[in-house]
């Protein structure tokens, strides 16, 4: 496979929005990355889908472990590749995050993805699935939990205005906190600090101009967070960025050997660097209540009221 199709950016236009999900939509359940714990992780993935209306598609790779991989790389290629492909497949439904994502996407089917676009919905990993087909085909995708999630209801909610109704699945973050005042208008874009940070330099590296850029991750010392920003920020993916809503970094320590510092600050210096408003602690991340975000969707973040709503836009 080649790489010398045109690259856009995450953030040039607005994307197109794949079809509302309708009662008795098909949905493929697939495992593009890390296995699942058991058999009930699946079950309740299933039990997800009919829950929202939905008939489940389950990937014959949904159980599958190759060591942290659900299957090898080939195999979790062609799963996915089979539900892109599949004109009866409405939307493909992560099961897990986890690794290993980024391995396959050179073998993936974009032009099948752009010639019949889904719902596509996942968060953590999945990052590099998201920044993928919007760099290769233009299409709003969503991040959102992971089918074998517990939804709450705040969480299933979210995730029905998203994608079943598709209307403004985000609003008030109640719990967040002002890091750099401002309100600023821009295409919602981001994910995981560290799939993006990964991306630098390959040919689905996406860069935030124009764009709300969303960010959350888990497990990381601040920093190693302090130091991807700073990558993101280096390989000019930054540049022209209108805002930054972080999300929650769960079990991310602010204290390491050689001393502490808060990653309020972290956040803080890069958005006086790019000269934009900030707010951190939005719900999107590795926590219970999250919201689920079509990214590539034009929206407003007004940081001093601590607001992210959509804004209406002429769709393509």
């Amino acid at each position: 496979m080649t790489h010398d199709q045109p690259r856009a950016t995450f953030a040039s236009s607005v994307r197109q929005r794949p079809p509302q999900l309708s009662n008795g939509a098909r949905v493929a359940l697939v495992a593009p990355a890390g296995p699942l714990r058991d058999e009930r992780d699946l079950q309740r993935g299933i039990e997800n889908v009919r829950s929202l209306g939905w008939e489940p598609v389950v990937s014959s790779n949904a159980l599958a472990r190759d060591g942290y991989f659900a299957g090898g790389d080939d195999h979790r290629a062609a799963e996915l590749n089979r539900a892109l492909r599949d004109e009866s497949i409405e939307a493909i439904w992560c099961l897990r995050g986890g690794y290993g994502t980024m391995r396959i996407l050179d073998a993936l089917d974009f032009d099948a993805f752009c010639r019949h676009p889904k719902a596509v919905i996942g968060y953590s990993d999945i990052t590099a699935l998201h920044a993928a087909l919007a760099v290769r085909c233009g299409v709003m995708s969503y991040h959102g939990p992971t089918a074998r999630a517990e939804l709450t209801p705040f969480s299933r909610a979210s995730l029905q205005r998203a994608v079943a109704e598709q209307c403004d699945s985000l609003g008030a973050a109640n719990g967040a906190r002002t890091i750099r005042g401002g309100r600023a208008e821009g295409v919602l874009a981001g994910g995981n600090v560290a799939l993006l940070a990964a991306l630098a330099g390959t040919p689905y590296a996406p860069r935030f101009d124009g764009a709300i850029v969303v960010l959350e991750d888990i497990d990381e010392a601040v920093y190693r967070i302090d130091r991807m920003l700073r990558q993101l920020l280096m390989a000019g993916m930054l540049d022209g960025a209108a805002a930054l809503a972080f999300g929650a970094c769960t079990n991310c320590p602010e204290a390491a050997d050689d001393g502490s510092r808060r990653l309020d600050d972290v956040v803080a210096e890069t958005a006086d660097l790019l000269g934009i408003p900030a707010v951190r602690d939005i719900p999107v991340g590795h926590i219970a209540d999250q919201w689920t975000v079509p990214l590539g969707a034009p929206a407003a973040l007004d940081a001093d009221a601590r607001t992210l709503t959509l804004v209406p836009s002429v769709q393509p």
